[in-house]
């Protein structure tokens, strides 16, 4: 069976961190996958100057392309604002992808994240996946984004992944992914470190009998 996958990621770089082994995985597999990104992740920096927003499309076109997705687009919600935004409207363009592209699962952000772009993401996901008959969507898995999941407050509900990917064979695919972001990533020790992003991939895999994982919370499994 082909699968259709949708991610919902609030920024480029937020998938190739969260779930890029996983998604070269589907596609070495031969599934369908599609990427939507709801803000180009700079808007909300100050004296950001067009080259560099340049810069960052050309690492989300190479991130594509080293992925070998095809079929991705770019919304332009206002970046670290999209609570300024009615939920509605974010919700009404997630609904219009997942009707064109049927997707039967979906990888989106934990709902606790500290980014508050990756709550709203989260929220609108949900909101536009609600378990309706006729519904394509059948799975909806949540993945981790370092410098966001883990600094949250320990007062918040915490990620607690159920779902573990075995992405030993894909990890080469992931470092090559995160490089085409190279201007988002920090040294060491940085949680956004390549180091960092490798211990995780280490842990999640080594507490379930695996070289390197990556991890996601079940938000919805239907078996008919």
């Amino acid at each position: 069976m082909i699968n259709s996958i949708l991610v919902v990621a609030a920024h480029p770089d937020d998938e190739a961190l969260g779930c890029s082994g996983t998604l070269a995985k589907h596609i070495a597999e031969g599934d369908l996958v599609n990427i939507i990104f709801m803000t180009n992740g700079l808007s909300a920096r100050t004296s950001i100057k067009e080259e560099e927003h340049e810069i960052r499309n050309e690492g989300m076109i190479n991130a594509m392309k080293t992925l070998a997705v095809n079929h991705y687009q770019c919304f332009d919600f206002p970046d670290n604002a999209m609570d300024s935004i009615p939920l509605l409207t974010v919700v009404k363009e997630i609904e219009e992808v997942i009707n064109n592209t049927q997707p039967n699962i979906i990888y989106t952000h934990f709902a606790h994240d500290l980014n508050i772009d990756h709550q709203i993401t989260h929220q609108a996901v949900m909101t536009a996946c609600r378990p309706i008959i006729g519904s394509s969507v059948e799975k909806i898995l949540s993945f981790e984004v370092l410098s966001s999941t883990e600094w949250q407050s320990s007062s918040i509900t915490q990620f607690r992944p159920q779902y573990i990917v075995n992405i030993d064979a894909y990890w080469l695919k992931k470092t090559q992914v995160l490089a085409c972001y190279h201007q988002e990533l920090r040294d060491f020790p940085h949680s956004r470190s390549l180091p960092c992003i490798e211990a995780l991939a280490i842990l999640r895999g080594a507490s379930h009998g695996f070289k390197k994982a990556e991890a996601f919370q079940v938000e919805r499994i239907l078996q008919n």
